[in-house]
């Protein structure tokens, strides 16, 4: 049965949350020792257990909500109970989030700050549920509008996930990292100055890729196993797919690493998936989904895995076009197509134009336009 609401949060509701965090510190089963030797499944079987999971949007990448363990951790228990399976935790670190970033400008980590303790009881109370955990580098944006190729932007990337990867590197399978999402600015968008399909924006989607994985895989234990997602550019379009990695020689590892996945995001076409977009211009279930099986296909190519990262439908002032059957088919099709494909996704939710819950710790929570139960349900 599908659960559609997630009762208030009383206060003996949040201290049973902290009880169960207080449990994770003492026992610590996030963490799980890795000999190297097929301890962890690989990104095939890890992206299968994936599933359909939710984008933690707004949060540790922009700071449009509060960084309140026991408000998210009760949001996670609701997408839970509705049958989601991971969660993907958007993090921003090399710039401000509201004044502050989680990086010195060499990009070393500051796991002192107050965000990173907060994004860690998140990381931590998903993990100890079973539930995967993708925890990526976000917006970035001055890193990926000035990205040259030096050693100094190269250097501090790598730093960047040297350093996660080392605080983390004895968490097991649960933890999956993502290098940078949504590469554009000197990784190529189209209608800009750099074109996703130059060679240059192909070379700098590449390299960065593959320093990020090779960080992750320097710090050894359970990182050498760990599944690693890589990205294409444009913004992640899934159909740069086939421009930046047209053959497994473009890979991490060149097609040797059997914990890389490959994350697309869809938000195919914007103009019915954007904010000003219209229900009127979809072009239908039936070419949503052939756009996808394109994409599985090429990955099977590659011999790599392939993750939905983002999908969804947003509006900026014209939200009952949401509350429509075309849109709630949209959200089960690219779920139910996953699926079907050996694929994961994960749906965008921001709480703002693309939210698809809402509610409070004190009023309980509910799925807004009742888009998830559909979306997962098996028969309609």
């Amino acid at each position: 049965m599908i659960l559609s609401s997630f009762r208030s949060v009383t206060q003996i509701q949040r201290l049973f949350l902290a009880f169960l965090l207080f449990l994770s510190a003492c026992n610590n089963p996030t963490s799980s020792q890795s000999n190297g030797e097929g301890d962890f499944p690989n990104a095939t079987q890890v992206t299968l257990e994936l599933g359909t999971g939710i984008n933690l949007g707004n949060v540790f990448d922009l700071g449009a909500h509060r960084f309140d363990f026991f408000e998210l951790a009760a949001i996670i228990a609701t997408y839970e109970q509705a049958g989601m399976k991971h969660i993907r935790i958007p993090t921003t670190w090399m710039d401000p989030v509201n004044g502050s970033a989680l990086t010195d400008d060499n990009g070393k980590v500051n796991f002192e700050h107050p965000r990173f303790a907060v994004l860690k009881q998140v990381i931590d109370f998903a993990v100890e549920r079973e539930l995967y955990v993708v925890l990526n580098a976000h917006h970035e944006r001055s890193f990926k509008a000035n990205y040259d190729g030096s050693a100094y932007y190269n250097d501090k990337l790598q730093t960047l996930w040297t350093d996660i990867a080392e605080y983390f590197k004895e968490y097991n399978h649960y933890l999956v990292f993502e290098i940078l999402n949504e590469p554009e600015g000197a990784f190529g968008h189209w209608g800009t100055e750099v074109s996703p399909v130059s060679d240059q924006a192909l070379l700098f989607t590449r390299e960065v890729m593959r320093l990020g994985v090779e960080a992750i895989r320097a710090t050894g234990g359970n990182n050498l196993q760990r599944t690693v997602m890589i990205a294409t550019n444009a913004y992640g379009n899934h159909n740069q797919i086939f421009s930046v990695y047209p053959t497994p020689s473009q890979l991490p590892g060149q097609g040797q690493d059997n914990y890389l996945a490959i994350q697309v995001h869809s938000y195919d076409p914007w103009e019915f998936c954007g904010e000003t977009g219209d229900n009127s211009a979809y072009p239908g279930d039936q070419l949503t989904a052939n756009s996808m099986r394109a994409v599985a296909a090429h990955g099977r190519e590659l011999g790599v895995p392939i993750n939905y990262g983002e999908f969804g439908v947003g509006r900026d002032g014209n939200q009952p076009q949401r509350n429509t059957d075309l849109v709630r088919n949209y959200y089960r099709t690219v779920v139910q197509t996953a699926l079907e494909e050996g694929m994961s996704s994960s749906v965008w939710e921001d709480r703002g134009w693309f939210g698809l819950i809402e509610g409070s710790v004190e009023s309980g929570f509910s799925f807004k336009y009742n888009i998830v139960p559909y979306m997962l349900s098996e028969e309609l």
